[in-house]
């Protein structure tokens, strides 16, 4: 039977369908021929050298920006990871920020709690209808957002690397884009390519009556600089799923009223992660009959 290292936890309905068909182990082996972490999770040049006879590596997650692609490459290492499943759930949580944001509703909810409504009513918060959404990213996830803000009388706005054939206004420039925009959702992929995308000058075209929305990864933001445009009240709000230096949260960020924080959970319902995992067995298994991959990244 096939190695397979597994070097963080990762869910029973994840392990044991491996577990059945693998020899599971969970520190770093010469015989291990596949490998599966968790999205986000930095894969180091120094583990792939303790593995040489590694095959692939199957990803529990749609991004992949913590695996040496290259190097990958270079070894005929197979990479899969789980699009499409985690799409709606990840959407979803993005259009819940975008809500929460607009109308205050954590703040809101605080407010009951403490019971002071018996002082008065809550002040008055923004409506989403007419405002323009810019979505950082129009991929799989981009497009489930938008759908849905359309469906609360948002106006769409893009920005990636090339134009695509759809209704929204396309900005040629991320700066454009911030400009025209009452809430910058980022839905774009990780990694060195899209570090810090959203800096200093990106979140003073946003402004004051702008709203940041990051269901990304947290390295595309410079988290420096938006607790900078809190502080100074650059922007409006901000609502958070994911962060720079996860699962720690800037103790700056948790001063604030008017930002919503998240513990990274767009993709975190029983019906998805059960999907994931499923799809990460699938590629695992079809690698090892020597059948096609079902989502192969390289």
């Amino acid at each position: 039977m096939p190695t397979i290292l597994l070097p963080v936890s990762l869910p029973a309905f994840l392990v044991d369908p491996l577990r059945a068909a693998h020899i599971i182990t969970d520190s770093a082996s010469p015989d291990a021929r596949g490998l599966v972490v968790p999205g986000g999770f930095t894969i180091h040049e120094s583990l792939l050298n303790s593995l040489p006879n590694l095959e692939i590596i199957s990803v529990f997650g749609v991004g992949y920006d913590g695996v040496p692609i290259r190097l990958c490459q270079q070894r005929g290492i197979r990479v899969t990871n789980t699009p499409d499943v985690l799409t709606e759930d990840v959407a979803d949580i993005a259009t819940a920020l975008v809500l929460m944001t607009s109308r205050r509703l954590s703040e809101a909810e605080r407010y009951a709690r403490a019971g002071s409504w018996l002082k008065g009513a809550f002040p008055l918060a923004h409506a989403l209808r007419g405002k323009t959404a810019g979505i950082l990213g129009l991929g799989r996830i981009g497009k489930a957002i938008a759908h849905r803000l359309l469906a609360h009388g948002m106006k769409i706005a893009y920005h990636g690397r090339q134009p695509q054939a759809v209704e929204y206004r396309y900005c040629s420039t991320l700066i454009e884009m911030a400009d025209v925009s009452d809430f910058l959702i980022i839905a774009c992929p990780g990694g060195m390519g899209t570090k810090h995308l959203i800096n200093a000058d990106v979140l003073r075209a946003l402004g004051s009556d702008g709203t940041l929305i990051n269901i990304a990864r947290g390295s595309v933001m410079d988290e420096a600089a938006l607790i900078h445009a809190l502080q100074a009240g650059i922007i409006r709000a901000a609502g958070l799923d994911v962060f720079e230096n996860e699962p720690h949260v800037p103790a700056e960020l948790c001063a604030y009223e008017n930002l919503v924080l998240l513990p990274h959970v767009g993709s975190a319902t029983h019906e998805t992660r059960r999907g994931m995992a499923q799809l990460v067995v699938e590629n695992i298994f079809a690698h090892f009959a020597g059948e096609p991959l079902l989502t192969a990244v390289c």
